[in-house]
């Protein structure tokens, strides 16, 4: 048995077997974990948001079509780059999905070494959002720890206002500025007023 772990996991969603079974084999082959399924509602039922993963969708299906899945997963803010299998006839179709975000389209048939390069493609724009995703959670969970007052001095520290301006702004002691100031650090784990604005601009935050 293999211990390399798994790249990532495909999804590949297309009501065709044979596609299905071809795309299976491929990727497989490349170390991908892949999850087939014949139709868009039963990926729904079955997606975990959560994971780090792409989605390779057949433009047309019987059911519910594969622009209608990228609708629905529009709707639910999911961060899953999409890949459409598109016909000959559906690139202008295939253009309208890539300005509703759609990383790429493919075009049947297609050529292995153009699929593999389109995966690896996407599931680093997956890897890209999930990081993302989770340096904003650990952002609002340190945020969340300041009061309001301690709020408005940092908006005003970020803005590059002096202890001064700040006291005038909100009819303050320079003293108390000082106080919330260091209270802010120490919540926010912050060394400097650099490492402040790396945690408010969600670069680097540190582990909450």
């Amino acid at each position: 048995m293999s211990l390399i772990p798994k790249k990532g996991t495909v999804y590949v969603v297309d009501d065709d077997e044979a596609v299905r079974d071809s795309l299976q084999w491929l990727l497989e082959g490349k170390d991908y974990r892949v999850r087939c399924f014949d139709s868009a509602e039963s990926f729904l039922a079955r997606y975990d948001q959560r994971e780090i993963a792409c989605l390779i969708v057949d433009v047309r299906m019987g059911g519910m079509t594969g622009l209608e899945l990228q609708d629905r997963l529009l709707e639910r803010k999911s961060p899953l780059p999409i890949v459409f299998i598109t016909g000959h006839g559906d690139v202008p179709m295939a253009v309208n999905t890539m300005k509703k975000g759609a990383l790429d389209f493919i075009q049947k048939p297609f050529k292995e070494d153009e699929l593999v390069y389109l995966v690896e493609r996407m599931l680093e724009h997956a890897r890209e959002a999930f990081t993302d995703q989770q340096q904003a959670a650990t952002r609002e969970a340190l945020m969340s720890k300041l009061t309001s007052r301690e709020s408005q001095v940092l908006e005003r520290i970020v803005a590059g206002r002096l202890n001064k301006q700040i006291a005038d702004d909100l009819g303050i002691s320079i003293k108390t500025v000082e106080a919330h100031r260091a209270n802010i650090m120490e919540k926010l784990g912050a060394n400097t007023v650099a490492d402040l604005l790396k945690v408010v601009l969600g670069q680097n935050a540190p582990k909450a």
